[in-house]
């Protein structure tokens, strides 16, 4: 391509690009194509999380009247809340959350980080199956594999304690961490591993100096995703913990603050509100390399 018509095409984009720009200079065109989609959009993603936290505040009696503004409330109350800390073992559930998402979170990415380090940078034969086949892993949904964990976990004598999550989440926390994983390690060059090979670095050096120095935000974006998994699984936390201090959040909530076909809505939103914290805070101090880490790549 000559310099004519690279000329030519840089004006032609200017010209799009400045055509677009004027489109939406007009006030009508951008309430409809920008300020009303996402107006929709945001009211559709936050409403549950409103709806959540007014109930939470709501007497009993407000909660029981047909009448009045369902969606306000007219005399707050933390009674709720009170209920929840100190009626209930909330607190102890909190800190099971806490421990065994944390625990699974690291297991799962020390794991990741070496099986993609070797799939995507060791080039051994049979590599590429080999990570196609942990993709696949992942796709395998939980509630199959449970059953065959239960025997599993029943026969080393874990059930009904917190190292049976800490061991079981892995499973679904490690294929998809690892494929993602996968992803950023190949988008850092080869030659600057050719480079610490040639000076005489070990193959650890390079992994522990190189490669996760320049895949910080692919790793925060899979402990993320990890964490948040492990915080919100259900299933496992249903099955192999029975005792009421041994329960995590979402299983305490759903299993404790429902009496058959009385539903306590007040502490059960509260308790909702309390267990989405931790995972919001970590995406508030994080969002910025979770995002780089989703679409982002080492440049050459």
């Amino acid at each position: 391509m000559n310099t004519d018509q690279k000329r030519e095409k840089n004006e032609k984009h200017e010209k799009h690009e400045k055509q677009g720009m004027e489109y939406l200079q007009s006030i009508p065109q951008r309430w409809v194509t920008v300020y009303i989609p996402l107006g929709i959009f945001v009211f559709v993603l936050l409403f549950p999380f409103y709806w959540m936290g007014i109930t939470a505040f709501k007497p009993d009696a407000e909660m029981a009247l047909s009448s009045g503004n369902p969606f306000w409330v007219l005399a707050p109350t933390l009674k709720h809340f009170k209920t929840l800390l100190f009626n209930t073992p909330f607190p102890g559930w909190l800190w099971n959350s806490v421990l065994i998402s944390t625990v699974a979170t690291f297991i799962s990415l020390a794991a990741s980080v070496f099986a993609a380090y070797a799939i995507e940078r060791l080039r051994f034969q049979g590599s590429k199956q080999v990570g196609l086949g942990i993709f696949f892993a992942y796709l395998v949904p939980p509630s199959i594999l449970f059953i065959p964990l239960a025997a599993i976990v029943f026969q080393l004598g874990l059930f009904d304690t917190r190292t049976a999550l800490i061991l079981t989440y892995p499973t679904f926390l490690i294929p998809f961490s690892t494929w993602l994983l996968m992803g950023y390690f190949r988008s850092i060059p080869y030659e600057l591993e050719e480079c610490a090979l040639i000076d005489g670095a070990t193959r650890w050096e390079i992994l522990i100096k190189i490669i996760l120095p320049l895949s910080v935000p692919g790793l925060i974006s899979a402990g993320i995703f990890a964490f948040t998994l492990s915080w919100n699984e259900f299933i496992y936390a249903l099955t192999f913990i029975s005792s009421t201090e041994m329960k995590t959040v979402p299983v305490g909530i759903v299993t404790e603050l429902i009496e058959g076909d009385v539903y306590h809505w007040g502490a059960l939103m509260a308790g909702a509100l309390f267990g989405s914290l931790p995972v919001a805070i970590v995406y508030s101090f994080f969002v910025e390399y979770y995002v780089s880490g989703m679409t982002g790549a080492v440049k050459e």
